[in-house]
């Protein structure tokens, strides 16, 4: 018997009718595995690879937008959130990727070989089978990267022995489970192709045990690619069957159905009416799928209509694995065998392009939707990054262009301001000194001015000196101030209000509002005329002592005073130029002797020498030669007459010599000494009062200059901001440039997956 059967699988692995269709062409036109299940595993390699690249990318974009957020306003909270929330869903899609799986549901009345056709379908007795009710929940058999297979049930993570599922899963197991729980059975992989390209089966319980078809669509049928419903060949669809399908195909939008007439291997009995009755089935499970759901055109559902014996195909698969077959084949069993394999063709077309579709085109447009929206995010960024840099980098031209211009402008302004102060401080060295000597000339007035009582005292006349001095001082500041003050300080105002107007235009008025530039405050200036009178006079020593003014000595101090000069010129000129001097070779006469010339001019020096003689003897030897000589030359009524108005004139000037003399004398001699004094400090206090012009125009200029060194250097911090901005928004745009680019890329990968595996394959 096994030689039989695999006799007969040999004949049906060569070319024929049954090969693979179109679809299998098109697949090796395009490089991808014959299975068509292929299309889903490299759909969902590929397109998880796609979002692993997409979620890398969010991640890229949220770091760059937290960097660049603090940085330059140019993204908004409410975008980084925004971005920030993709990386939450595309996570999420990623998870639903990797659990995503072809998912096959199977459904039928009871008894009509659901279990079997999944078996024949996994070459493996995987699941219970046999008469009446067998299957008494739901069973997916899905794949296991382990080597031994195992289940799970609803609810747990307990692994149980994968034999204990004919107990579990069986009707008349006493361990009873709901009808809508699931037995996850997990199988290895490289026991079975079909959970090796990421297949699951549904195996349900019989449509007619149970009316609670709404839990089961709801639970199990909502995320299904394929249905398959198995019916018995031997009778016709029933009501029951198409109800469940009738509410499935309310629910899912043209769900992709087969139906497999099992059991077709009972016609062998009655050949006669065996085409007859597969039009029957066939006719009416088209009106079915085509006129009651509308699921299919009427050419889609011949293709998914098949005549099958699934108990012989599982036979026939466990004798090729040399496994030990009881059962006898009947008569048409290589027909029946071939349109199995044509079914599972089929099946693996449609359950792989329903899957790829189902599974990944939601997920493709989202992924779409994700990367457009962050490509308009960082194209919006990137433009207004480069926006900001053109405006940047013009404003850093213009305070480029601005230092420049301030800086030449500065030098400029400095050479003439210097040029203005040099004339203006001669112009009041000249003014000051011209003022202080006319003053020095009505010193004499000042000190007249003077009413503090006078007293000869030397204790009163110290303090009477010392307000003296504070008088002339206060009284020749005072008259120099009004002489020079308003002149000076009109100029000077002038001189500064064009010094601050000059300073004013290098320094932009926008610096001066922003940074609070405030230009130098205009007050009076007024010079310190610091004679200091105190010290210039502390050594004027007064002479109070009365002295006549016709006593012989004063007389003698004034003609000498007067005729020095004419005598000595006149000796000069009448004595002989000898170098020996002349020695007389006779002895003089009694006037000679005496000392008498005939000379007049020899008279009056001798008469000179007699006086000084008298007038400086301490004895009276002086007096006596005079009063003889006189007396001798004049008589003696003369001498008395003369000695009278000589006495009286005295007696006069001794009376009159009071405190108002004494005060009198002291200014004077006072505005003598203080005149000789004050000139000698003319040119010191003139230099020093152009000094102080000098020191106030230049400090006025140096706090205008330092106005416009701060405004150039507040504007050179400004451009090394600028620079560091500019360099920023470069770093910034050329990022969301990389960025942008990378999102193009991802819509050209998504773009080349749905051309790939949703388009060609549609």
């Amino acid at each position: 018997m096994a030689a039989y059967v695999n006799r007969t699988i040999s004949l049906m692995s060569g070319d024929g009718p049954h090969n693979r269709t179109n679809m299998t062409t098109i697949l090796r036109s395009n490089g991808i595995d014959n299975s068509p299940l292929q299309i889903f595993v490299k759909a969902k390699k590929k397109i998880n690879d796609i979002f692993t690249e997409i979620e890398d990318y969010i991640n890229d974009t949220v770091d760059y937008m937290h960097e660049i957020e603090n940085e330059e306003k140019i993204v908004s909270k409410g975008k980084v959130k925004k971005i920030e929330d993709y990386v939450n869903k595309v996570r999420s899609i990623r998870e639903v990727l990797a659990r995503d799986h072809m998912k096959v549901a199977f459904f039928g009345r009871t008894s009509n070989g659901k279990s079997s056709v999944i078996n024949a379908m996994l070459r493996d007795k995987i699941l219970p089978s046999g008469i009446g009710h067998t299957t008494n929940c739901f069973l997916q058999v899905e794949g296991s990267s382990a080597e031994d297979p195992y289940l799970t049930l609803e609810g747990s993570t307990e692994q149980r022995a994968v034999e204990s599922v004919g107990q579990l899963a069986h009707a008349l197991c006493k361990e009873k489970l709901s009808e809508s729980q699931m037995v996850r059975v997990f199988w290895p992989k490289n026991k079975c192709l079909l959970l090796r390209d990421d297949v699951v089966f549904v195996d349900s319980p019989g449509v007619d045990v149970t009316p609670n078809l709404d839990e089961w669509i709801d639970k199990h049928c909502l995320d299904a690619d394929v249905f398959v419903l198995v019916a018995n060949a031997e009778s016709t669809l029933m009501v029951t069957e198409k109800n469940f399908f009738h509410k499935v195909s309310t629910k899912l939008s043209k769900p992709n159905i087969f139906i497999l007439n099992n059991r077709w291997d009972a016609s062998a009995t009655e050949p006669e009416f065996l085409d007859q009755v597969r039009r029957q089935h066939q006719e009416r499970a088209i009106d079915f799928l085509v006129k009651e759901l509308c699921v299919c055109t009427t050419k889609e559902a011949e293709e998914r209509i098949f005549f099958i014996s699934a108990k012989e195909v599982l036979q026939a698969r466990l004798a090729e694995q040399g496994q030990t077959v009881s059962t006898p084949l009947t008569e048409g069993f290589q027909t029946r065998y071939f349109e199995f394999q044509d079914f599972e063709r089929k099946f693996e077309e449609c359950i792989s392009k329903s899957a790829v579709k189902t599974k990944f085109e939601q997920h493709s447009q989202r992924g779409k939707y994700i990367a457009n929206e962050l490509k308009d995010i960082l194209e919006e960024i990137y433009n207004e990054a480069l926006k900001l840099k053109e405006e940047k980098l013009k404003l850093q031209k213009e305070i480029t262009d601005k230092i420049n211009y301030t800086e030449q402008q500065l030098l400029m302004v400095t050479q003439e301001m210097k040029l203005k102060i040099r004339n203006m401080v001669e112009d009041v060295e000249q003014r000051v000194s011209k003022a202080l000597t006319e003053e020095i000339r009505r010193l004499s007035t000042l000190v007249d001015e003077f009413n503090l009582p006078f007293h000869p005292e030397p204790l009163v006349l110290n303090v009477y000196k010392k307000e003296l001095h504070l008088h002339v001082e206060t009284g020749l500041g005072s008259n120099l101030r009004a002489r020079l003050s308003t002149a000076l300080a009109m100029n000077m105002e002038q001189s500064q209000g064009e010094m601050a107007a000059k300073m004013e235009k290098l320094i932009p008025e926008n610096y001066r509002n922003v940074n609070n530039i405030i230009m130098p405050r205009k007050q009076p200036f007024e010079i310190l005329y610091r004679l200091n009178c105190d010290n210039l006079c502390a050594d004027f020593h007064e002479d109070l002592e009365f002295r006549f003014s016709y006593g012989l000595t004063a007389l003698i101090h004034r003609f000498s005073g007067s005729k020095s000069g004419f005598l000595n010129l006149m000796n000069k000129s009448e004595r002989p130029q000898s170098s020996i001097p002349s020695t007389p070779m006779d002895v003089p006469d009694n006037s000679r002797m005496l000392g008498f010339n005939q000379n007049p001019l020899d008279d009056w020096s001798f008469l000179s020498r007699i006086a000084i003689m008298s007038a400086t003897s301490q004895g009276t030897m002086g007096c006596m030669l005079l009063a003889g000589f006189m007396f001798k030359t004049v008589g003696w009524r003369v001498i008395a007459i003369v000695g009278g108005l000589y006495g009286s004139l005295y007696l006069y000037e001794r009376l009159t010599w009071t405190v108002k003399a004494k005060e009198k004398s002291f200014k004077k001699q006072y505005v003598d000494h203080a005149t000789r004094k004050l000139r000698m400090i003319v040119d010191l206090t003139s230099a020093n009062c152009s000094h102080q012009v000098q020191q106030e125009l230049s400090s006025t200029f140096a706090r205008l200059c330092s106005l416009v060194d701060k405004a150039t250097q507040d504007m050179t911090d400004q451009l090394k901001s600028l620079e560091k901005e500019v360099s920023t928004l470069n770093n910034a745009s050329g990022k969301a440039k990389v960025l942008r680019n990378k999102a193009n890329y991802l819509l050209h990968e998504l773009d080349l997956f749905v051309d790939t595996y949703l388009k060609l394959h549609t």
